[in-house]
């Protein structure tokens, strides 16, 4: 069977347990495409898989009469390899701890472009007075506007001018990227990107379109082979992962974990579509905020960054096998529970605790989602100041005793014998991306227990790593003791076994 509308209505899709849209999807692609009511940039697997299927929730329920149209703006294959070959369709693969696969057909994305071949497509659209969300995933670097350089933000903030000229409609731009103050950052990109002499277009963008804050949280991997597999075996045909020249991996699937979270400060001009009642969860600006620092800083991304750090040296290749040892489950548990969460504000709407054990009970542990820790130890110069900043800054400013952290320091420790590139096993490991990998590995590569102060302290002392120098604060010096018990073959097993992680 191949993916397209026209098969929409054969009976394989029932009788191999896909759920198949119960909406009209052509007469929703018409309606879509004269009026658009929600513009997407960035064609990646979260959007595929997560936001798209809220809004074929609504259409689904008849809360909606239109869908979504989405244009790429980086990766120009993406949208002739996985999109126009199975008309804009998705097949999403949920994959639930239990080992159960829910597959399903989403047509909610009724057009698709590539930024570049598009002009006046998108022009027409930003024009239109029933669009209502401009959003975005294009990572944060996405959001960089540089003078005299084309890119994506210019782009967006002229078709954005035309609106204005062509009569002023409002409008929401909503970022849905895994930053913090994302809304900040997508409205910094634009006043940017803006001329700044065009005073009747800057006092447009302040009082005509909003840029909401949100926080997001699905795990979206790669296309995983035993899902190619399991559907090709059911006999959905052309279901080979490509992967492009930029290195991106897709397919007419996308795999991802059950659990997802969309937290949105409900600040929208011109309307929105009943989102509410899709699972978006809309709410006020503080308390989004307060649900991203809970994520990024102490409930999860922080146990993922350091699970998958000690994962590389220990040579595990699956975040799931990793949390079958028990000093690594037991080690980043501690890390939470006893040093992340006092830290954290309760945001009244997510019940951190709750959210920290989904994240450690079934989410880490769900062996059906194939993430690697090569994966999520990329760019970690970048992410540790996100991650560990603040919770460092807390035990700093109440005086909760910085002094008695034990997993916290464990973990730059780790990190530091991660640069190395030698694992625990005394052997030479391929590192993962970072921006400051040839800078910071090119310090630690060598480094002997007589030279570690040399090497590790201008690192330690760098606050835009920590957040703080360690030194200044009592940390310094702990964790470069750890790092030196580390450094001989399976230094980091006996750190982990005295550090009372397995009881």
């Amino acid at each position: 069977m191949k993916l397209s509308v026209k098969t929409l209505n054969e009976p394989f899709w029932a009788e191999n347990g896909f759920i198949t849209p119960k909406f009209e999807v052509t007469q929703a692609r018409e309606r879509t495409v004269k009026d658009p009511l929600w513009l997407h940039f960035g064609a990646g697997n979260i959007f595929r898989v997560f936001t798209a299927a809220m809004q074929q929730k609504l259409l689904d329920d008849g809360l909606a009469d239109r869908g979504i149209i989405v244009c790429e703006t980086y990766d120009e294959e993406l949208i002739p390899a996985v999109y126009k070959p199975y008309d804009n369709l998705t097949v999403g693969v949920t994959l639930g701890a239990d080992g159960s696969a829910k597959k399903t057909v989403i047509a909610s994305i009724c057009e698709s472009l590539n930024a570049g071949d598009s002009p006046e497509r998108l022009a027409e659209i930003f024009t239109n007075p029933s669009l209502q969300i401009v959003s975005f995933t294009i990572t944060e670097k996405g959001y960089t506007v540089t003078p005299g350089r084309p890119g994506i933000m210019n782009h967006v903030t002229q078709l954005l001018h035309a609106r204005y000229s062509s009569g002023g409609y409002p409008l929401t731009f909503m970022s849905l990227d895994n930053c913090s103050k994302n809304g900040d950052i997508l409205r910094r990109a634009v006043i940017a990107a803006a001329d700044n002499n065009d005073k009747g277009f800057i006092e447009y963008i302040n009082t005509n379109v909003s840029f909401p804050l949100s926080m997001i949280d699905k795990i979206t991997p790669r296309p995983s082979e035993k899902i190619k597999d399991m559907l090709e075996s059911l006999g959905l045909e052309d279901c080979g992962i490509i992967e492009t020249c930029k290195h991106t991996f897709a397919a007419l699937f996308v795999n991802a974990e059950e659990p997802g979270y969309l937290v949105v400060e409900d600040s929208f001009k011109g309307g929105r579509p009943p989102l509410e009642r899709a699972g978006m969860i809309f709410t006020d600006r503080e308390t989004v905020e307060k649900v991203e620092k809970m994520k990024v800083g102490t409930c999860l991304n922080p146990l993922h960054t350091a699970l998958a750090v000690f994962g590389c040296l220990l040579g595990y290749t699956s975040v799931a096998e990793e949390m079958k040892d028990q000093r690594l489950a037991g080690f980043i548990r501690r890390l939470g529970y006893e040093e992340g969460l006092p830290a954290v504000t309760d945001p009244g709407i997510i019940y951190p605790k709750d959210f920290m054990e989904e994240c450690l009970s079934e989410r880490f542990t769900n062996p059906f989602v194939p993430d690697t820790p090569q994966r999520i130890v990329c760019d970690t110069s970048q992410k540790i100041p996100v991650r560990f900043g603040g919770t460092v800054k807390y035990y700093i400013e109440t005086g909760a005793g910085i002094a008695g952290l034990e997993h916290i320091p464990l973990f730059f420790a780790g990190w530091l014998k991660y640069l190395t590139g030698i694992d625990d096993a005394g052997k030479a490991f391929t590192q993962s991306p970072d921006p400051m990998l040839e800078e910071l590995g090119g310090r630690m590569r060598g480094v002997s227990v007589n030279t570690v102060s040399e090497a590790v302290r201008p690192i330690l002392s760098n606050a835009a790593i920590f957040g703080v120098n360690l030194y200044e604060h009592g940390l310094g010096d702990k964790v470069e003791s750890i790092f030196k018990e580390m450094l001989p073959a399976g230094g980091v097993s006996r750190l982990l076994e005295r550090y009372g992680v397995t009881k």
